[in-house]
C-alpha cells in the first residue's frame, strides 16, 4: 500500500490531462479484465436504462470504468496538491452556500458520483463538516484518506455503527452533515423506493435527520469538465418544504432527484455498486 500511495503522490505532480488520459487508458484496460465488476455495471445499466440499446449501455460502462480510473488516479491531486493548483481546478457552482451552512443545520446531500471527493474538497477550502466513514482495511491508506480530507479544515468523521445520534448533536451544535444517500446498506432503516422504476433498499436517513434536526437539504454534485479541464462541483437550491411529514415519500423524492442528475453524466455515477443487492422479499436477486 505504501507503494501505491508513493505512485499516487508521484502521478499528481502530471499535468491533469496527462493524468486523464492515463486513468481513462488504464479504465478500458479494466473493463475488460475486472469481469465481475464489469457485470454488476451492466447489470446496473440495463436495469436502470432499458431504453438504450445494449450498446449503448456497453459503452457507457466502459466510459464509467475510465472515470472511476481517473477518479482514483486523481485522488492524489486533492490530497497533496496546493490550495491554489485545487482552485483552478474546481469549479464551483453557483459557490459554497456558506450563508446556508451558518443559518442553521445543514445537510449537503452528495450523491456516489466518482468525482464526491472533489466535492468534499470544495467544501473543506471553505468550512468545516462532519460525515460518516468506514474505516480502511490499511491502516497506512487510511490515515492518507483521514489526512487527505481533512487538511484545510477539521472534519468530524463518525462511525456507521454510531448511528445518527451524534450526526444530529453535530448538526445542532452548527457542523453541516455531508451525507452520501444513496447505497445499499441492506434492509434495517431503510424502505424500498423506485430507483429508475426498480425497487431499491434505500436509508430513510436524510428525510429523518432532516425531520428530527429542522436541517435544510442542499443537494451537491461532482462532475468533470471535458477535456481534463478539471472538476465542476453544483450546489442546487435548498429542497423546499423537505422532508414533510411522509418520510417514504421524501425517500422516493430524494431517489428521483438523483436520478435527474444521473441521466446529465450517466458515465459518472458509481454502477460498480450493488444498487439493487438487496432485494423485496420474494424477489429473486438480480446480479
Amino acid at each position: 500500500m505504501r507503494l501505491i500511495l508513493g505512485l499516487m503522490w508521484l502521478l499528481h505532480w502530471l499535468p491533469l490531462p496527462l493524468l486523464g488520459r492515463l486513468g481513462d487508458g488504464v479504465g478500458a484496460i479494466l473493463f475488460q479484465v475486472m469481469g465481475p465488476r464489469r457485470h454488476i455495471t451492466l447489470t446496473n445499466l440495463r436495469l436502470c436504462l432499458p431504453h438504450l440499446s445494449a450498446q449503448q449501455r456497453r459503452q457507457i460502462a466502459i466510459r464509467h470504468f475510465q472515470a472511476y480510473t481517473r477518479s482514483v488516479l486523481e485522488r492524489g491531486i486533492l490530497w497533496w496538491a496546493s490550495e491554489e493548483r485545487l482552485k483552478r481546478l474546481i469549479v464551483v457552482e453557483p459557490a459554497v452556500p456558506l450563508a446556508t451552512m451558518q443559518s442553521g443545520p445543514t445537510i449537503l446531500l452528495c450523491p456516489h458520483f466518482v468525482s464526491l471527493d472533489v466535492a468534499g474538497v470544495a467544501v473543506a477550502l471553505e468550512a468545516s463538516v462532519c460525515s460518516i466513514y468506514t474505516q480502511q482495511r490499511s491502516e497506512v491508506f487510511d490515515k492518507a484518506l483521514r489526512d487527505g480530507r481533512s487538511r484545510f479544515r477539521p472534519v468530524k468523521l463518525f462511525s456507521r455503527a454510531e448511528g445518527v445520534k451524534p450526526i444530529i448533536r453535530a448538526l445542532r451544535d452548527g457542523l453541516p452533515f455531508f451525507m452520501l444517500p444513496d447505497m445499499d446498506f441492506g434492509a434495517k432503516d431503510a424502505e424500498f423506493v423506485p430507483f429508475f422504476g426498480v425497487p431499491a433498499s434505500t436509508l430513510t436517513a436524510t428525510a429523518r435527520i432532516a425531520a428530527a434536526t429542522k436541517a435544510k437539504v442542499v443537494p451537491v454534485i461532482a462532475t468533470m469538465l471535458p477535456n481534463y479541464r478539471g472538476w465542476k462541483v453544483t450546489f442546487h437550491p435548498p429542497w423546499e418544504n423537505y422532508p414533510g411529514d411522509d418520510m417514504v415519500a421524501a425517500t422516493r423524492f430524494m431517489n428521483a432527484f438523483i436520478e435527474q442528475e444521473i441521466l446529465k453524466a450517466p458515465a459518472e455515477y458509481f454502477w460498480t455498486h450493488k444498487r439493487f443487492k438487496t432485494r423485496p422479499p420474494g424477489e429473486p436477486g438480480v446480479y
